[in-house]
């Protein structure tokens, strides 16, 4: 739906709509806290989720709007450079806040933040062309609108783009797999593997800062090769690290440098994959549709993120052997790449090139 919007409504408007419901949701929370009422707070989270889940396609498609090629690549890049890095900082604070002042004081101190950002936004942030076209068209009839189709249209013109479909199922089978990383390789390691919870957040924290400083490289070394490849040797570094990991069961004396390894492994292969992940999506849509095709490329790799958890429980939860364990998580990489590889012969091979 995030997607659809963005295209009627602009990308700036519905992004900064967002935003503000976010920082609403936020202060929700904390107020729903403060009171004890368990209902509003839940609902609060919820709204929370669904806000960002709406402004997600509307980011993706402004940063669209200002480039194409390897351009968008890079950009795309310094997008979820900045968001890790946001992202870490605001785990280590809120932390830190938490420990300190509890959970209501650090809500209301995050909802406040917040509405500062929205304020530096709708003050810094410029229209896309985009959101410029669609406001001269509205103010002068002279101008030719961009013609954005009806819903419907919008939904029909992706049912029947089945490389697309094909690309998108495949990268919610690799997300299936890849998400594993989130809920499952945590407990595994610590209930499995015996390693500490220091030792496991120092892993988790060496995620984040090659991230932060390995993406911009990688990418660089990307450009020029095909989204769909970067995809497949992504998934290839998730399987392999995946597996490393399981045969560390059977390797007790390098369990800690073998899970430092793993992590490193694993985010070589998440910093792969995040450049098809922001990029294929717009490259792929029609000009009036890149909100929409954001938006289902988002809502069916989620049910991968979704079921990934389901998945990983039920099989740490019954399989004994810690190697077999991970052989039956990473199964789900061969019907993606499969997919993944078939769609990308039939992709436009300018959309296809980083």
């Amino acid at each position: 739906m995030g997607g659809l919007l963005a295209d009627r409504l602009g990308r700036r408007p519905l992004f900064l709509a967002a935003l503000s419901a976010e920082a609403v949701s936020i202060l929700g929370v904390a107020l729903g806290m403060m009171g004890d009422r368990l209902l509003t707070t839940a609902l609060a989270v919820a709204a929370t989720g669904l806000a960002g889940s709406i402004g997600g396609p509307a980011i993706s498609a402004y940063v669209a709007d200002f480039t194409v090629g390897s351009d968008r690549t890079v950009a795309y890049t310094w997008q979820r450079v900045g968001h890790n890095a946001g992202f870490t900082l605001g785990v280590l604070t809120g932390g830190a806040l938490i420990g300190i002042f509890g959970f209501v004081i650090t809500g209301l101190s995050a909802g406040a933040v917040l509405i500062v950002g929205v304020l530096v936004f709708a003050s810094r942030l410029d229209p896309s062309p985009f959101d410029a076209a669609r406001r001269a068209s509205r103010s002068r009839p002279i101008v030719p609108t961009l013609g954005t189709p009806p819903i419907a249209e919008s939904l029909r013109t992706i049912r029947r783009d089945r490389p697309f479909l094909e690309l998108a199922v495949g990268m919610a089978l690799l997300t299936l797999v890849t998400s594993q990383w989130g809920v499952t390789f945590p407990l595994f390691v610590n209930t499995v593997l015996g390693v500490p919870y220091l030792i496991l957040g120092i892993g988790l924290s060496v995620n984040g800062i090659v991230v932060v400083f390995g993406q911009p490289p990688t990418t660089r070394t990307s450009l020029g090769h095909r989204h769909t490849s970067l995809a497949l040797v992504g998934l290839g570094c998730y399987a392999a690290a995946f597996l490393w990991i399981g045969a560390l069961g059977y390797l007790p004396d390098w369990v800690v440098a073998g899970f430092l390894a793993g992590v490193f492994l694993l985010t070589i292969g998440e910093n792969l994959i995040s450049i098809p992940y922001g990029t294929l999506p717009s490259n792929l849509a029609p000009p009036t549709e890149v909100g929409a095709y954001n938006g289902a490329f988002t809502t069916l790799v989620g049910v991968g993120g979704i079921l990934a958890p389901l998945f990983g429980g039920a099989v740490l939860g019954s399989i004994p052997s810690p190697e077999l364990v991970w052989l039956i998580l990473i199964g789900p990489s061969v019907p993606a790449a499969l997919l993944i590889r078939r769609a990308s012969r039939s992709l436009p091979a300018r959309a296809n090139r980083a």
